[in-house]
């Protein structure tokens, strides 16, 4: 576990000693509920709970859709409609599912911004880091073939759209994307391939959660000051931390009631909200909606994809330097998927020393900046790809490779950081107090 000095389990009973020997299992579980936590962590440390959670919801509501839905392209539209009207409960297990999507990216959208400004990537966490970046991806793929599933004019159209990126691979694009849709075009086996992968990944997702906190038990958490905890003794580690259980469990378990307050009230009183209306009329694969867009989650990264067509001077050097290999369309998929690999470059791409954001006056403006960029992109990717939207979608999409490729780099050599506190001790009693430690509680 982590290297901070702590207590460790120490079975007591025969029972306890015998168990221990042969499965260290409840070792295992007391050393991860006692480890020792920055007791500085604000409120933006709760959402890796909500996003256990909304793991669980997902995967429990799944397993029992799963048994009422039929995964071919005559029956899945009606198998939907059964699961609404004639299911016990069965609208209420769909709409936690659609809904509980929107609250995983909700939280892990904000997971990783927390990351990005607290610094959560550096040394010693970047594999952590990589790892939440592999969740992402999967987390990504996993709701796309959620989306094909009821096979709806969206679904059906945003499977053509998407799947279709893929032939524009240079050489082999024709290959992978027939290997994808299992045929010439988006139909029956498309739709078994996504079923059987959308069930599927989420194990693998559950599986790479369980390296991602062992990797952070490893290391120990980050906190906002970035300022690690002492490991000198165990007496100075106590002095920065608290165990995990009860303190921040509770707090955790706290702010996830009141996440779910509203997320009942989303689910209870407007469950197809985050919809699109095309979505409720069955595939035709003759009629093309007028506007096709993706589920709001993936927007920005759509809003990416489209940004850079054939009159952007960028792409016209790529085509002219590559003899025509690197063309809009491929050019629009490189820009999408790199957006998403600049951030998992982040720990080699920030050059400053200092690890929080809290203490780097100029990063934050340029951070607070990017937030604001991603919601514009989020809005530009549900825009009709025409003027003013599609320029407006270059500059964002410019301004989003500068911050990770430019301006990050260069903020580490040109700025001057704030003072940071020596220890997490020292920003506790800061913001709460010091506790007197001659106080005796009250009887």
């Amino acid at each position: 576990m982590s290297g901070i000095p702590h207590d460790h389990y120490e079975p007591k009973t025969n029972g306890e000693k015998w168990l221990n020997s042969r499965l260290p299992i409840v070792g295992l579980l007391y050393d991860t509920l006692m480890i020792p936590t920055p007791k500085n962590l604000n409120w933006m440390w709760i959402w890796g709970i909500v996003l256990t959670f909304c793991l669980a919801l997902q995967i429990v509501t799944g397993i029992v859709l799963v048994m009422h839905y039929t995964p071919h392209v005559d029956l899945a539209f009606a198998s939907v409609e059964h699961i609404m009207r004639n299911v016990n409960g069965g609208y209420m297990l769909r709409y936690l599912h659609m809904n509980g999507a929107s609250l995983f990216f909700v939280a892990v959208y904000i997971h990783i911004f927390r990351g990005l400004f607290y610094g959560s990537y550096k040394a010693p966490r970047e594999v952590t880091w990589i790892i939440g970046m592999l969740i992402y991806l999967m987390m990504m793929g996993t709701a796309f073939m959620g989306y094909v599933l009821p096979w709806g004019q969206m679904s059906f159209w945003g499977a053509t759209v998407i799947t279709g990126l893929f032939g524009a691979i240079p050489f082999v694009g024709e290959a992978i994307q027939t290997w994808l849709l299992g045929g010439p075009a988006v139909d029956n086996a498309t739709l078994n391939r996504f079923f059987s992968l959308h069930y599927l990944l989420p194990f693998i997702i559950a599986g790479l959660v369980i390296v991602h906190i062992w990797a952070f038990h490893t290391t120990g958490n980050n906190n906002p000051t970035g300022v690690e905890v002492r490991r000198t003794s165990k007496a100075e580690a106590e002095k920065d931390t608290l165990p995990f259980w009860p303190y921040f469990v509770i707090k955790d378990l706290f702010a996830l009631a009141v996440i779910l307050v509203v997320f009942w009230a989303i689910v209870g009183f407007m469950p197809n909200y985050l919809g699109h209306p095309d979505n409720y009329i069955e595939a035709n694969p003759l009629v093309t909606p007028a506007h096709i867009v993706p589920e709001w989650y993936f927007l920005p990264f759509y809003a990416i994809l489209r940004a850079f067509t054939s009159e952007v001077w960028v792409v016209q050097f790529a085509s002219f330097i590559t003899g025509g290999i690197i063309d809009a369309k491929f050019f629009g998929v490189l820009a999408m998927f790199g957006a998403i690999l600049a951030m998992a470059l982040a720990p080699w791409l920030d050059t400053s020393t200092v690890r929080s954001g809290k203490y780097r006056p100029m990063f934050k403006w340029w951070f607070y900046l990017l937030v604001i960029d991603f919601f514009a992109l989020m809005w530009l990717g549900a825009m009709p790809a025409e003027e003013p939207y599609a320029t407006f979608s270059l500059i964002a999409s410019a301004y989003w490779f500068a911050y990770f490729f430019v301006i990050l780099p260069i903020l580490g050599v040109i700025e001057k950081p704030d003072a940071q506190p020596e220890t997490i001790e020292e920003d506790f009693n800061a913001h709460y107090g010091k506790a007197d430690a001659d106080a005796t509680p009250a009887e």
